[in-house]
């Protein structure tokens, strides 16, 4: 009761002004001062809130948006320009199912999909699914790795092995060596370099009307290149390693924090599957508008200029010289 103190409650203001509970004949009240501070921090911090409870979500779907994805989606703008853009809005909502059901399964079980996999179902399926995901991610990696070498290269120049080489043994020591809560912390703040697909598409002179439109109207063309390249965006867009990382990042944090699975402490699903929610929804819908970015910026730019069709990455990286000037080509593989 040491916050509480006895005033005057006038009758224009009463409960509904200063959260006060009053005499009815005296006029005095009590005044709770530690509610008005706790609103007041709540008033303010709602932001920072909501920043604090987007983690895994939010890095998968950064992650979504790695440098081979950042490829394909250059060469489907440069391609077919506006064309292909209704794709990122059919495939938003299966984004936010599936990895919202990848994120509960390790929350709930405490455990993540392959070992919810051995639990449950044959062996020969574990083998094979695992099989599969370790195949996708090496060539994934591989991938990846080349076009930050490829990205260094076109800043400085110089041999693009070692460069890949030197990016590969930097994020193994970093994984090794680094705590999960200082390592989870960076990869959380360098999405916000995806933001610069954001800045360019604002000076890019984007005829937002034809962009607008293709999202939800889509312009189909009978074709095997079309085709392909639809199967390319929702094979980027919805991959199955992403399925596993969200599911272990959830477990890592479970650590991180000293909690027990959703089977053990039931009581705790609510605000933990609200958690979920609102983290993959905010990670895939920053995933979708980079990626639509991408193909904004490649489409405003490459297809706008005749380049139809991208081979290197100093193609797609010219995507970023409207902002960024020569040193764009190296923000296209962040």
């Amino acid at each position: 009761m040491s916050s509480l103190f006895a005033g005057l409650c006038w009758p224009d203001y009463g409960v509904r002004r200063c959260h006060e509970v009053c005499h009815p004949q005296s006029g005095l009240c009590l005044v709770d001062h530690q509610y008005h501070r706790r609103q007041g921090m709540s008033e303010k911090g709602r932001f920072g809130q909501f920043l604090s409870r987007l983690g895994p979500g939010l890095v998968t779907g950064a992650a979504d948006d790695d440098p081979s994805g950042i490829g394909t989606h250059s060469q489907v703008g440069a391609q077919f320009g506006y064309g292909l853009s209704w794709t990122f809005l059919f495939s938003f909502p299966l984004m936010v199912a599936i990895q919202e059901v990848a994120a509960e399964i390790g929350r709930v079980t405490g455990a993540g999909i392959a070992r919810n996999l051995r639990r449950h179902y044959p062996r020969w399926l574990l083998v094979s699914m695992v099989s599969l995901l370790l195949v996708a991610n090496i060539i994934n990696l591989g991938a990846d790795l080349a076009a930050m070498g490829a990205a260094v290269g076109l800043l400085i120049g110089g041999p693009l092995g070692l460069y890949t080489l030197l990016f590969g043994v930097v994020c193994v020591a970093a994984e090794i060596w680094m705590s999960y809560e200082r390592y989870s912390a960076i990869l959380k703040w360098t999405t916000l370099s995806l933001f610069a697909y954001v800045a360019v598409v604002m000076v890019a002179q984007v005829p937002w009307g034809e962009a607008l439109t293709s999202l939800v109207v889509p312009r189909i063309e009978w074709t095997g290149a079309y085709a392909t390249a639809v199967v390319a965006i929702l094979g980027t867009t919805i991959s199955p390693y992403l399925f596993f990382w969200q599911a272990g990042q959830e477990i890592e944090e479970q650590k991180r924090h000293h909690v027990k699975p959703l089977c053990l402490t039931p009581k705790e699903a609510g605000p933990e599957l609200k958690r979920i929610r609102i983290d993959t929804l905010t990670g895939m819908a920053f995933s979708s508008i980079v990626s639509l970015a991408i193909v904004f910026a490649t489409a405003a730019t490459l297809h706008a200029n005749g380049v139809r069709d991208i081979e290197t990455s100093a193609q797609a990286a010219e995507a970023l010289r409207p902002i960024a000037g020569q040193f764009g080509t190296g923000t296209a593989h962040h």
